[in-house]
């Protein structure tokens, strides 16, 4: 399977292609701008920090700014990943960043699949239980930007 995805046309087409490469990088850098970015305001915001900017006019521009940096960074990092499969799949760094991604998503889903949430974008009170999704949100997308980056130290 892994020998498909780096013989597909678009892994062969980045591996060729220096100028590629670097727009196919570049656009992943900014979809994990955009992400991160928008993540960690809305995660300080449900802390407590920049409590003058009422969360139901914050939340909703930033959750699409976010996953709209998520989308870029998806597409963008499947395929920096068909390049090599089997060197990522072998880099602890890169198993780091996807167990860090999953516990982010699965985060991001307990979070907005609450009642809390919606109480919360209505005007309400940030529960605790918000707080804590909130602080695992950070440590876990923030995680995965460093495992991210150590991907590179490893190979």
């Amino acid at each position: 399977m892994l020998e498909l995805i780096a013989a597909s046309a678009p892994a062969v087409a980045l591996r060729g292609s220096v100028t590629l490469y670097l727009l196919v990088n570049a656009t992943h850098v900014l979809g994990l701008g955009l992400l991160v970015g928008a993540i960690v305001t809305l995660d300080l915001r449900l802390l407590g920090l920049f409590r003058a900017a009422a969360l139901p006019h914050l939340a909703p521009p930033l959750v699409r700014v976010a996953a709209t940096g998520l989308g870029l960074a998806a597409l963008t990092g499947l395929a920096l990943f068909s390049t090599r499969p089997a060197t990522y799949l072998e880099n602890p760094a890169f198993l780091v960043k996807l167990g860090l991604l999953a516990l982010a998503l699965a985060n991001l889903a307990l979070l907005h699949a609450g009642r809390p949430w919606r109480a919360a974008l209505a005007g309400g009170a940030v529960a605790a239980r918000l707080r804590v999704a909130a602080g695992i949100s950070l440590a876990a997308w923030l995680g995965a930007l460093l495992a991210g980056r150590w991907i590179g130290f490893l190979q």
